[in-house]
């Protein structure tokens, strides 16, 4: 006589509670910001966060620098681009709501047939590959009109047959409603990809290899799997795009927006899951409203990023999760005042560092126009060489200033460390 045993696992309140909120804030979004801009903003912040966890397959989970994401999110929105194409023209039945799985069959076969050769090595050699196939295709792209359509790209008209239920895909909301949809059930299964053995064994693979071969696992293989899953899901948000702006051209492969999807990968935080949800947000907002502020706007991404790859490696969910961590000990009230001052001191910095760099900005390209140039509501003299020194000296200053801070910081920081740890193990041993 046997005896049966259930045993039960309890529910994971808060991330049934996380998950409820992140639906509720898709859902309720354009109710609170309605206009045409801002549900725009949100259908496109979608696509990046899709791109950027897609990415984060490759770089967190996997250790897999790739400098050539977007090909696959290109190439998945040019097949879409085209089945939207053939869709208008009644030669395929193809439904609207679909034209992104499209998009992902797309970029999956494109993960296939380039990750066989890619994956084949690892590290910096990995990396130099995926910039060959980078520029590779983004040279195609401009060499094979009859496919990539050339410097003017391919357009498209999203609104196909006749209405369903209502639903033409016409208007802005109802694209943001369906982008909606696949980012809350592309994100679901990516994070879900990651409690799978396939998930986990990458990670083995990224922090020690050499062991992963020794208990049997092929490592290239692991690898090119999730290349191509990866690729899958870059294809979804490529097929994405092309319904949000029914317009696809080479800038889609090129180097520039894979370049973007591995800076704002890194900012939000590559070593957490939600950290390119993170880093997909602040690329949207990068790139509409940043590159309308100053024509520099590249290069402060650049500073931005060499800052945070010197002060703060984990990204911004990495600084979440650290002073989360404090908080849940009581003592994130004793960094308020150093908070503050490493904040003032790093604003002294930039101001004076912008104030220099968009003077030589308006000297390279309005050499023949004004001298003058706005800065923060100030002229600035680019002819005055006091001008130059004032800048350098408030950032030269600002730098010392938060260099000082930093250091009493770390001293703060590095004392609250160690009590949290002794309190840590008095509670195993109580």
């Amino acid at each position: 006589m046997t005896t049966t045993y259930y045993q039960f696992k309890p529910y994971n309140v808060g991330r049934w509670i996380i998950w409820s909120l992140f639906a509720l804030i898709l859902i309720f979004a354009p109710r609170v910001f309605d206009s045409n801009l801002a549900i725009s903003l949100m259908a496109q912040m979608g696509i990046a966060i899709i791109a950027c966890l897609s990415y984060n397959m490759l770089l967190g989970q996997g250790g897999m620098l790739s400098f050539g994401h977007a090909v696959y999110v290109g190439l998945g929105s040019y097949v879409a681009i085209h089945a939207l194409l053939r869709a208008s023209e009644g030669l395929w039945m193809v439904p609207v709501s679909l034209i992104p799985l499209v998009g992902g069959l797309a970029g999956l076969f494109f993960a296939v047939l380039f990750g066989y050769v890619t994956t084949k090595k690892a590290g910096t050699t990995f990396a130099m590959i995926t910039l060959g196939v980078g520029e590779l295709v983004f040279a195609m792209s401009l060499m094979f009109s009859g496919f990539f359509g050339g410097e003017a790209g391919i357009s498209a008209d999203r609104v196909v047959g006749e209405p369903f239920m209502g639903i033409t895909f016409g208007p802005n909301i109802q694209v943001y409603y369906l982008i909606a949809i696949y980012t809350f059930v592309c994100v679901a299964l990516m994070f879900a990809f990651t409690r799978t053995p396939l998930g986990r064994i990458i990670n083995a693979v990224r922090d020690n290899p050499e062991r992963v071969e020794f208990i049997g696992y092929n490592t290239q293989m692991v690898r090119y799997l999730v290349f191509i899953i990866s690729g899958f899901f870059a294809g979804i948000a490529g097929g994405l795009a092309a319904i949000q702006f029914e317009i696809v051209n080479a800038e889609v492969v090129g180097p520039i927006r894979s370049g973007g999807y591995l800076l704002f990968t890194f900012l939000g935080g590559a070593t957490f899951f939600f950290g390119p949800i993170i880093g997909g947000i602040l690329m949207v907002l990068a790139f509409v409203f940043f590159s309308e502020i100053t024509m520099a706007w590249m290069l402060y991404l650049g500073l931005i990023f060499v800052f945070m790859v010197m002060y703060a490696p984990g990204g911004i969910a990495g600084l979440i999760m650290m002073n989360l961590r404090v908080a849940m000990f009581g003592r994130l009230r004793e960094l308020w005042v150093s908070y503050l001052a490493l904040g003032l001191t790093a604003l002294v910095f930039l101001i004076g560092a912008g104030a220099m760099i968009e003077m030589v900005y308006h000297l390279q390209l309005n050499i023949a126009m004004t001298q003058q140039v706005s800065f923060l509501g100030v002229s600035l003299d680019t002819r005055d060489p006091s001008t130059w020194f004032g800048a350098l000296f408030v950032a030269l200053t600002g730098l010392g200033l938060f260099e000082l801070t930093r250091y009493h910081f770390r001293k703060q920081w590095a004392e609250i460390q160690t009590d949290i740890e002794k309190e840590i193990k008095r509670r195993e041993t109580s």
